[in-house]
């Protein structure tokens, strides 16, 4: 794991994970939209279950990939 300075933005500071979560976060409301839509969610047995799952798995990918 590498080491991030602490990001500071109008005064406030970040640490770098934060914008990992940011990111993860938009993806996670964009794939839950498509699985809406395309009726894929339907077959998902807990929806809450499912969606902490899919936001971890984004999680850990972001923030392995380093973004």
């Amino acid at each position: 794991m590498h080491s991030l300075p602490v990001m500071v933005l109008f005064g406030l500071s970040f640490p770098p994970i934060f914008f990992v979560l940011l990111v993860s976060l938009t993806l996670f409301f964009i794939c839950i939209r498509l699985l809406h839509s395309s009726g894929i969610y339907e077959w998902v047995w807990h929806p809450a279950l499912f969606n902490t799952s899919l936001f971890c798995c984004l999680f850990y990918l972001l923030f392995h990939l380093g973004v």
